[in-house]
């Protein structure tokens, strides 16, 4: 059996399991059962066990992912969120659309202390969803500020995704992390600069809100600044450690969990049983990605062996196309596959195929990279597979409709490529970070 047919026959297993509703990670593992049985070698397996023990369970850099989970839930039993939103939706009361500008910069903020975004969705929804819609914000404004705003986690470190992509390219959590900074930043800037025109040209759509309690603005700034410190220092704690080079990726998240917990002590937040749930919470969800990871492992080893990757490279070689419009092309099938995979299952497909193609190219691989964690922001809430729509769904009220969610997340999934488009045009929005940091 030719490479090109075993290639066709793994891809329409994959798709097949993933139509039926099975867990990713049980389908990438099947799959790649699967695949060695119809190329006639199951002898492939022994070697792919092997790869899995030598790339996933020897790989220390993947254990910063449960030790930021683990950061995220800290932090969000400190409840300092909570603080600094209630300080900030008084501090913009009276500005139009005051509200939806409270939601995206302390999302912004979250983000650079969660990477989680489960987490970051469900915090900001229950804080601000209900007041939202009761002081008369659309509920597609409304719902698709919260979704949007929440996905930033996944791009603006610490961020998970961008762990594990470092951990499966050439580059270091470093340099992805530094790269990622000014377009998550600005993505985050460009949300709020949405919302500002919404708030202009629909003024109904995102009122101004008398505020409930009189407070003096100085107060109010005062109490924002404090709220604001521990996750500042938290940030400096992780970020400032790595990108200056004293710690690597685990260690900074080692100092992230550690400070997070202090800050739930000093906070007297501190409580057995929401540390065990922590704990409970942290394994299961490392547990989860872990499963991923080592199914996608499986299937990308047994695509190889049996050459259906190489065949995959060459058919896409062979497309002949500028190198900028090969680019594109790779860009729109990470895309496509937003709308039905995980951004895990993502990654560990297309890493394999794309990057060695990038490398051959002129191409900057730190650029390609932050570029394609920029249109999987896409991947959480394009129909019918974006998670951050699931999310929102479970804690909003029965009167929101779930078309008005995906109607309220369309304008930032415009705003994501508009700005893939301007670090496309522009690379050293990606590129001025690292270099500066890292070139001597």
């Amino acid at each position: 059996m030719t490479p090109e047919i075993i290639a066709l026959c793994m891809f329409g297993l994959l798709l097949t399991g993933l139509f039926m509703g099975h867990p990713l990670a049980f389908v990438l593992g099947g799959t790649a059962v699967l695949g060695t049985l119809i190329a006639g070698k199951p002898m492939v397996l022994g070697i792919v066990i092997n790869r899995i023990f030598g790339d996933v369970l020897d790989n220390f850099t993947l254990i910063a992912i449960p030790l930021f989970i683990l950061m995220a839930r800290f932090l969000s039993d400190s409840g300092v969120t909570d603080k600094m939103f209630e300080s900030l939706r008084l501090l913009l009361s009276n500005v139009r659309g005051g509200l939806a500008l409270a939601v995206v910069f302390i999302s912004i903020l979250l983000a650079a202390t969660t990477g989680i975004i489960g987490a970051s969705i469900t915090v900001m929804g229950v804080m601000a969803l209900r007041p939202m819609l009761q002081y008369g914000y659309s509920p597609t404004l409304t719902t698709g500020v919260i979704a949007a705003s929440g996905c930033l986690g996944i791009l603006i470190p610490p961020s998970i995704m961008l762990i594990l992509m470092a951990s499966y390219s050439p580059l270091s959590v470093g340099e992805l992390f530094a790269g990622a900074m000014i377009p998550g930043v600005l993505l985050g800037l460009l949300y709020a600069v949405w919302v500002v025109i919404v708030a202009i040209f629909d003024p109904k759509s995102a009122p101004a809100v008398e505020p409930d309690e009189k407070i003096e603005r100085a107060a109010l700034l005062r109490m924002l600044l404090i709220e604001a410190l521990p996750p500042l220092v938290l940030i400096l704690g992780i970020l400032g450690s790595l990108l200056a080079g004293i710690a690597t990726a685990t260690e900074a998240s080692a100092i992230g969990a550690a400070l997070a917990l202090g800050i739930v002590i000093l906070r007297r937040k501190f409580e057995w049983k929401s540390f065990y749930s922590a704990m409970l919470e942290t394994g299961r969800t490392s547990a989860m990605i872990l499963f991923i990871v080592v199914g996608a492992t499986a299937f990308t080893g047994v695509f190889n062996i049996t050459g259906g990757l190489r065949a995959t490279q060459e058919i896409i070689r062979g497309l002949d196309m500028a190198p900028w419009l090969l680019i594109v092309m790779m860009l729109f099938i990470v895309f496509i596959l937003g709308a039905f995979l995980d951004w895990t299952g993502i990654v560990l497909l297309s890493f394999p195929i794309f990057l060695p193609i990038i490398q051959e190219m002129d191409v900057n691989l730190l650029w390609f990279v932050v570029l394609m964690a920029l249109v999987l922001q896409t991947s959480f809430l394009t129909p019918p597979f974006g998670y951050a729509l699931f999310y929102l769904r479970a804690i909003a009220p029965k009167e929101v409709r779930t078309g008005q969610i995906i109607a309220g997340v369309m304008p930032f999934i415009g705003l994501i490529i508009l700005m893939c488009l301007a670090v496309a045009l522009i690379p050293q929005l990606v590129l001025w970070l690292p270099h500066t940091l890292y070139t001597n």
